[in-house]
């Protein structure tokens, strides 16, 4: 029998059935259905995990702290979650910076220093943190700004504002709260590392000098959506450290800014999956390390149980279906009994039968899978459309993601499982058709 005959008597048979062959064909086809659709919501949820991560911050970037800092800043003791010698206190400095950049799939080392300041824009005042960065370095964080531009070499007294520093701005002087009336980017500023800048006390607090205040200039505000940035000032680096050392002069010894080092550096790595494996590196040199992808590991195994749990629902219906199958081939083999037998008498081989039978059944999981895979694609569009969210991942808050999200790799894997399926439920009905005796079978009314 070659493959024309075959194909030929296949749809022939599966024709003369119609209405068992399309139930049967629709169950396959829910069943194909299921399992894509609860493994594409458990996709969508590990998307959803990395879309709200990365409006915290890049998922490749190392966050590197001194290990005093680094406890401090987690909330830990003893040097937990830390490699290496626990004992050994690490300096973040330029030696630091540049054994990090050795590391091969380091892609940038992005050193900062900071500390808390006032800036004052006419009777408004805000409280912030200042961040000080190698110009050069800024576009290494993946920032892009929504007014104005980045810092760049040659900058001197210029700053660069995130999103949310505006809504900051108050009137110490003010019964109420209104917002503040301002221009970060036209506006004269002065900014102050006196804590005491701007605020009138009623008393000099034992403070006999005037604060020490620059004039600095806006040249850029960040744009929204980078949760880590939306609260920070970043101004040159040199700049800074030299209103630290003025600072420092001005004050006692007890009110000086302790900065030994860098505060903080940001390791950029090349590759997400490598991320991991630097951190680790990193901890085991004696700093503090911590990244994105601590929580985004944690977030992908939870995913990934709830991702099997809806697979095993979805596998489930695809059992039920392949018994179907397996009932419809048997079924088949009863009504058929006289036809095998006179197909045995005029020289079809025990191979041929085999070859129809299993070839009939991989028909049917494959037709079920085509439509399963359609149907999989309706599904999902109404789901992504109507907005329905199965575990909130963000997606309530102004996230753009969608609940189900049907690759390729998925569907394509779908189909190639459904017509295995279908061969595998018709090995059976197969063998039981290739058992059967010729003469009894052409005898059989």
């Amino acid at each position: 029998m070659n493959s024309v005959d075959l194909v030929t008597m296949t749809l022939k048979n599966l024709l003369q059935r119609k209405i068992r062959t399309v139930l049967t064909v629709t169950g396959v086809a829910i069943g194909t259905t299921s399992i894509i659709i609860m493994l594409s919501i458990g996709i969508g949820l590990n998307e959803g995990f990395k879309e709200e991560l990365s409006r915290m911050g890049s998922l490749n970037i190392i966050n590197v702290r001194s290990p005093s800092d680094g406890m401090r800043f987690a909330g830990m003791e003893h040097g937990e979650g830390m490699g290496g010698d626990k004992n050994k206190q690490q300096q973040l400095d330029d030696q630091a910076v540049a054994l990090f950049a050795q590391i091969p799939e380091v892609e940038a080392v992005v050193p900062f220093i900071e500390v808390s300041g006032m800036l004052a824009a006419g009777k408004y005042i805000a409280h912030m943190e200042i961040q000080g960065i190698d110009p050069g370095q800024m576009d290494k964080l993946n920032l892009t700004t929504g007014q104005g531009r980045l810092l760049e070499g040659g900058d001197n007294l210029n700053v660069l504002f995130g999103a949310q520093i505006q809504n900051f701005f108050h009137n110490p002087r003010a019964r109420s709260h209104a917002p503040a009336e301002i221009d970060l980017m036209k506006d004269k500023l002065t900014l102050s590392l006196d804590m005491f800048y701007g605020r009138d006390t009623g008393n000099d607090d034992g403070r006999s000098k005037k604060p020490l205040a620059y004039t600095v200039k806006g040249i850029g505000i960040l744009e929204e959506g980078n949760y880590e940035y939306n609260y920070s000032v970043f101004m040159p680096l040199e700049p800074l450290k030299k209103m630290v050392r003025d600072y420092n002069r001005s004050k006692k010894p007890s009110e000086a800014i302790k900065l030994d080092g860098y505060s903080k550096i940001l390791v950029k790595v090349k590759n997400i999956n490598d991320v991991q494996r630097v951190q680790q590196q990193i901890k085991d040199m004696g700093f503090y390390a911590d990244s994105l992808t601590d929580i985004l590991e944690s977030m992908q195994k939870t995913a990934a149980g709830i991702q099997r749990v809806l697979g095993a629902i979805g596998a489930v219906a695809l059992l039920v279906a392949a018994i179907g199958i397996t009932n419809t081939m048997v079924m088949s083999i009863y009504e058929r009994t006289r036809e095998i037998g006179v197909m045995k008498v005029i020289g079809a081989s025990l191979g041929d039968i085999r070859k129809l039978f299993l070839f009939e059944s991989g028909m049917i999981g494959f037709f079920g899978g085509v439509v399963g895979v359609a149907f999989s694609y309706g599904v999902s569009y109404l789901l992504n459309t109507t907005g329905f969210v199965l575990f909130d991942t963000g997606r309530m808050q102004g996230g753009a993601g969608n609940t189900s999200i049907i690759p390729l790799w998925l569907a394509a894997s779908a189909l190639a499982f459904s017509s295995l399926i279908g061969l595998i439920s018709g090995y059976y009905p197969a063998r039981r058709a290739m058992n059967l005796s010729a003469l009894e079978a052409i005898k059989k009314e």
